[in-house]
């Protein structure tokens, strides 16, 4: 069942990034982007377009990598104090 949602939400970000680069509202490469990472669980084309990308943009992935282990910080964290305050 879990697989099944990540890969359903992959594939909506995809199309809503495949959109977005027609739309001004949306920030397409960004969903796409978005799209590429949860795929990537998954299925290797993705991850080889992963790789393929943070090999032409090293300082943007950089600076992604950095994101995302803030982001997991901050998460931890959040769960971390929740665990706290249900004791």
């Amino acid at each position: 069942m879990k697989r099944i949602l990540l890969i359903t939400t992959g594939w909506m970000f995809i199309v809503l990034g495949i959109a977005g680069l027609f739309l001004p509202v949306l920030q397409g490469i960004l969903f796409i982007v978005i799209g590429l990472l949860i795929l990537s669980r998954e299925y290797a084309w993705a991850r080889n377009w992963l790789v393929r990308l943070e090999q032409r943009f090293p300082q943007l992935s950089r600076k992604a990598h950095r994101m995302a282990r803030r982001t997991r910080a901050r998460i931890r964290l959040a769960m971390k104090s929740k665990r706290h305050a249900t004791v």
